[in-house]
């Protein structure tokens, strides 16, 4: 079901209900923030994804919450005027989260960061799984993954996440940690960041989108999708302790450079 209101208080209780959230609920609010979307659960609230009317595509972000949300059978809260609401709904109009192509505004590549370790397995079995497919495997020996306390509902497990910027750096960070560090410029040792052909990928149509996450759900084959794999030997950094501003800076300078201007000439 899906609920339109105004005016929310982030809180415990659920203004449809009166009770408190449970699992089934999920929120869009729309707001006129200076950054472009943030997501998490804050005082007890269900996971919410909050989208700034200064972010060009909110329309579109709330066109693919809808559209992903609906598929899943959740129940979704829209704090939004009546009008944001219709004329998001007109612009989505023709699309859905799974739309097996790039839309104009959305990047060719997609990134994705994991630890040493990790990468090493990754290479062996030549593809990225989701933390609940490495769960069942035995792959794994912990409880929960990072995302856990980073916020993220449990659905987020059953698939691959991509990320641009520091994003996935601190994830890395954070694991390594075994605490949240959002701290772009502390010290820790560099895993790999992966570059995979967003367009390929939609136009299999493993690619999802639900309005705040690119995601696939599952396993992602190496092939016929990495288009780079950067360590830190081979974007030139000195030493693998490093920071992950300048590990994703770099990776992502060196890929713009080598890789991704040619293969545009192509």
């Amino acid at each position: 079901m899906l609920y339109r209101i105004d005016y929310f208080e982030e809180n415990v209780i659920n203004p449809i209900t009166n009770r408190e959230y449970d699992a089934t609920w999920i929120i869009f609010v729309l707001n006129d923030e200076d950054y472009n979307m943030f997501c998490g659960s804050i005082n007890g609230c269900a996971y919410t994804l909050k989208v700034s009317k200064k972010y060009k595509h909110w329309k579109m972000s709330m066109g693919d919450f809808i559209s992903f949300n609906t598929s899943t059978g959740k129940n979704m809260i829209i704090v939004a005027s009546e009008k944001d609401y219709k004329d998001a709904l007109e612009e989505y109009r023709g699309h859905t989260s799974f739309d097996k192509y790039l839309r104009e505004y959305e990047d060719t590549v997609l990134i994705h960061s994991t630890t040493r370790a990790n990468y090493e397995n990754i290479l062996k079995e030549g593809c990225l799984k989701s933390w609940n497919q490495l769960k069942r495997e035995k792959a794994i020996s912990e409880d929960k993954p990072i995302g856990h306390y980073l916020g993220d509902p449990v659905e987020l497990r059953d698939y691959i996440l991509f990320g641009h910027g520091t994003t996935g750096e601190i994830v890395v960070n954070s694991k390594q940690k075994n605490r949240v560090e959002m701290d772009e410029n502390s010290e820790y040792i560099t895993g790999a960041r992966l570059y995979f052909d967003m367009k390929k990928i939609a136009e299999a149509g493993l690619l999802v989108r639900d309005g705040g996450e690119i995601k696939v759900k599952g396993m992602l084959p190496l092939e016929p999708y990495l288009l780079f794999a950067a360590t830190w030997d081979k974007i030139g950094l000195h030493s693998e302790r490093t920071t992950p501003k300048i590990f994703s800076d770099a990776s992502d300078q060196y890929f713009d450079s080598m890789i991704r201007a040619r293969s545009e000439e192509q």
